[in-house]
Order: structure tokens, then sequence, then C-alpha cells
């Protein structure tokens, strides 16, 4: 007879724990391609960038001080309201409030409108204005924009129009991005966009609602209201896996007065379900005294929230600058500035998708006077700015995109779509203290300068840094540990040397070979500066890109 040994059971455990083990050493390897910045918990795969403006990734500097951007702004608008066309539901405005995607080699725009109630013949008196359906356009250059039939909707018996349908007779602020993780190619675009409901039973309010798509033209809304409270958003966007709502309401102060127009942000970890209660994204100051608190208050106020765009391990957005200052007509109600008040646009920065902070207390980054809607002959209104989903970066230029609202009272009411450009990702940036300066310690201005980021948790397979510059030549980088230990092998006479004068990514090379050695460390970068009566190195960005 055979004899058969049997495996001890022991042996059974043993090998399950082994392989247990196994796994979870696997999970806790870094990934090959991954960069972690431990100050903020976010990680991102690939490329990280550290802007210039970002105080939280490059917190400390010596003798450099910030020299911000101006966009330059396109003076004629990029797309406009069509009263001519009885087909097109955007004959009186034409909002962003809306998207702007680089996808599929083009430009591609998701925008709302307003249109006549009844309708209207030209020589009489406007008819009430009402929103309409989401509409569509295309561009090749992000200036020209075509507007193509898609066949969805019909508008006095055709569908030869560029509307959207979804089942909301009102459709607002279609925000939108393109969510490249997700498995399901049915729900490869997301979308958040307003509509009217009674909230909570008992206010018609704008609120938010979803819809996925598979191409970004025919769309499925999700449940009617997955956030149950008013918002009116500029911006919905993924960030460190979670997704994110950045709008305007009203919510209350200390003390429990109604505040002003504020920014909030809602927040969901599957798009499907979302945490009913906001967090503050973006505040101005309230008045001292609560009575002169409210949204019919005159002083500043957040317009819409924030519009936001994701960097990876950074975001950058616009909020509006809401200078509200009541009309003649009164004091009360939501709106009552015909005349007077007017929104500029001001730049804000956030590492959690959350909190945002301006690089530049009350920097005005793009002004109403720099970006004026068409105005009317004879009258002098202002322009309200509105931000959304609009900031788009494409080979070596930054497009923003955004909305010129003229403040006035029907007829004269309208709206139109801008862009403001920037070269790549060049919103600001570091240079010297220049001559004249106030600091005690450089009254002819600074020769020399540093500046360290926060720490970073490279990728196992190492990095390629690159500097988004100008007289990059007159800088170096040194890398320390965590503890600003400095590395003699990356530091000093060994410190990386650039040797592009100037562009938006010059190769730091190092004279003792590539930082695979430092894969899956820790460790933080110097940027030194120098310059000399020829020269004035400014930094705006620095781009870690993983070694593949």
């Amino acid at each position: 007879m055979k004899v058969t040994k049997s495996i001890p059971s022991i042996s059974y455990l043993a090998l399950v724990i082994l392989l247990l083990f196994a796994a979870t050493s696997d999970a806790k390897k870094p990934s090959s391609n991954t960069f972690t910045f431990p100050s903020t918990g976010v990680g991102v795969k690939g490329e990280a960038v550290l802007l210039a403006i970002d105080d939280h990734l490059l917190p400390f500097r010596r003798d450099l001080c910030y020299y911000m951007s101006t966009p330059s702004v396109r003076k004629e608008p990029i797309i406009t309201p069509d009263r001519s066309d009885p087909n097109r539901l955007h004959q009186i405005s034409v909002n962003f409030y809306g998207t702007v995607l680089y996808d599929q080699g083009k430009f591609r725009m998701w925008h709302s409108s307003g249109f006549f109630k009844t309708p209207w013949k030209r020589g009489q008196p406007l008819p009430e204005i009402k929103s309409g359906p989401m509409h569509y356009a295309e561009s090749n250059d992000g200036i020209h924009w075509t507007k193509p039939n898609l066949g969805q909707v019909s508008i006095n018996g055709s569908t030869k129009n560029n509307a959207l349908a979804f089942p909301d007779p009102q459709c607002l602020c279609p925000c939108m991005i393109k969510d490249e993780e997700d498995p399901d190619p049915k729900r490869r675009y997301k979308m958040t966009y307003s509509t009217w409901a009674l909230v909570r039973g008992y206010k018609n309010l704008p609120v938010t609602r979803t819809a996925t798509s598979p191409d970004g033209i025919r769309w499925k809304p999700g449940p009617e209201m997955p956030i149950d409270s008013f918002m009116e958003q500029s911006s919905f966007y993924k960030f460190n896996n979670y997704f994110f709502v950045n709008a305007q309401t009203y919510e209350r102060s200390d003390g429990g007065a109604f505040e002003a127009r504020q920014g909030y942000v809602r927040i969901s970890a599957d798009f499907d379900n979302w945490v009913q209660g906001p967090a503050e994204s973006f505040m101005l100051p309230e008045p001292e005294d609560p009575q002169k608190r409210g949204i019919a208050g005159s002083y500043d106020q957040v317009h819409l929230g924030v519009g936001a765009a994701s960097f990876g391990n950074v975001m950058v957005g616009l909020y509006g600058l809401w200078h509200n200052r009541p009309g003649p007509e009164g004091s009360t109600g939501w709106f009552s500035g015909h005349g007077g008040t007017w929104c500029d646009l001001s730049l804000v920065v956030s590492n959690d998708g959350i909190h945002f902070r301006e690089p530049v207390k009350g920097y005005v980054f793009i002004s109403q006077k720099d970006s004026p809607v068409t105005p009317v002959k004879g009258k002098n209104y202002p322009t309200n700015l509105c931000q959304g989903n609009g900031i788009v970066n494409v080979d070596d230029k930054t497009f923003i995109y955004h909305g010129r609202w003229r403040n006035a009272p029907e007829p004269d009411y309208y709206s139109e779509i801008a862009v403001a450009t920037l070269p790549r990702d060049r919103f600001g940036a570091i240079g010297l203290i220049p001559p004249l300066s106030r600091h005690s310690e450089t009254p002819e201005g600074a020769s020399e300068g540093w500046v360290w980021s926060a720490p970073i948790k490279l990728p196992a397979s190492g990095c390629d840094i690159f500097l988004n510059a100008d007289c990059a030549n007159f800088m170096n980088v040194e890398i320390s540990d965590e503890r600003f230990n400095l590395i003699p092998e990356f530091s000093g006479a060994n410190s990386g040397k650039v040797g592009t004068k100037a562009g938006f990514d010059c190769p730091v090379t190092w004279s003792k070979g590539t930082l695979s050695s430092l894969g899956a460390k820790t460790i933080r970068l110097r940027v030194n500066l120098k310059k000399d009566k020829n020269s004035d190195p400014r930094l705006y960005a620095i781009y870690l890109k993983a070694t593949k």
C-alpha cells in the first residue's frame, strides 16, 4: 500500500501568512511613478509641479519676492449671442458659466444661455429673458468657434442647432471633467450643472444635478437633487481622488447672521453620493456690524465661488471679486446694483481642493477694465466677469476662458464669452528683491537668494527636474533630505545646473549622474537665484517628471 504524507495544518497557516505578508508588502511599496507630498497628503502620478505662487510647496524664501503676471486679454469676444437665428436658444446671452476642455485634438466648450420667453422681432420691446438649455461648440485654435448641429433639441420645429438635450428645461453652469480613471467608458465624461427645484420642499432655488456621458455629447442625468441645498456653481473638479463642486452660496456667519456671497465646496468620494454639508472654500471679510451683512450689503463679496483647475498636486483657480454696490432701486433682494456693481477676477491656489488662498491678497488678476463687455453706444455700463472650468493648458499657452456680463437692465442686458492667455503656467514668478526695497538688509536690492521646497517623496524610479524660468542659467538646484541636510552628491559644486537661458521646460543636469539613486526617498529642493547687471532671473514653476 502506498503511503501519502499529509501536510500539517500549520504549514497551510504559514503559507497564508506568507502570502498576506507579501501582498501587504507590495501594497506598501512606493509606486514607480508616484510623487507624494507628506505636508499635504497628496500623491500624483507621472509628473508633479511646484508653482512659484504656491507658498505651501515652496514655503521658505530668502531675498525673493513675488512678481505677479497679468494675462493678455483678447478684446473681441469669441462667442456672442445670435438674435438673428430663431433656431438658437442663445439669442440674448451666452454665459460662461461653463467649461472648456482640450480633448480629442481640439478645444471643446459647454456653456449656458439666455433666450426670449416669447418671440421677438426687431423694433419691438424685448420680452422676458429666460435661461435655456446648454450649448456645445468646438474650435481648432481656442479662438474661432463653430456651433455644430447636434439634432437633439427641437426649436421652432427644427433640430439644426447646438443645444444639448436634458430633461430640465433650464440648465445653468455646466461644469465638467474627463475622468480618464473611470473604468466605465459610459461615465468617462462627468458633469455637474444647476437647475431649479424646491429646496427642502419650500423654496425654488438653483440646485446641483449630475450627469455622465461617453463622449460629452450624449448625456445621462443622475438623481434630481444629489445636493439638497442652494448652490450657484462655477467649477467641478477631481482632486486627490475626490470630486468637488465649488460654488457661491449664502451660509451663516458668527452669531447666526446671514453672510453675503461666499465660496463654499461640496465633496463626494464616488460622484454618486455627496456629503450634504458644505465646507468654507474661499471667503472675503464680512462687516463687523452683523446688521450690514448679507447679499444686498455694499461691500466686496465672492461671486460664484472658485473656478478651479487641477494641476495634479496643486489647484489654480479664479474667484469673482464682486464689488456689490446697490443701485438707486433699493438695497433689498438678491441683486440691486444695475449700473453700479462690477466684478473682477482674482487668483487663488489650493493644495487640498477645499481651501483656497490668494498668493497676493487683493491682487486683481483680470480686471473688468481690461476685459470689458461689448458696450452700448452712448452708455457706460460696468462689466461683471464670470469664471468657470476655464483654465486650459495647450502647448506653450495657458488659456483662461471667462464670461463678460453687461450689468444693465433690459433692453441692454447682454453677455458674451472671452479669453485671456498667458505663457504656459506663468501665473506669477519668484524673483530677487529689486533695488529701492524697504527691506533694511538689502537697500540696493538682492543679488542672490533661494527658495526651499516642502518635502517630496520621489517615485521608486527617481525623476528628472525641469524649470519654467527666465534667465534659468542664473539658477542652480540643490537637494537635501527632509530635515534640510544638503546631500553632497547633489549640492554645492555638484548642484544641478541649467544650461538653457529661458523656457518652459529647462532641464536640470547633474555632474554625478541622474536622480535614480534617490528613488523612493523623501527630499527637499533648494533653488538658488543669482543675478548680475544684465540678468534678472524669474522662476515660474518646477516640474518633476518620473523616470520611465
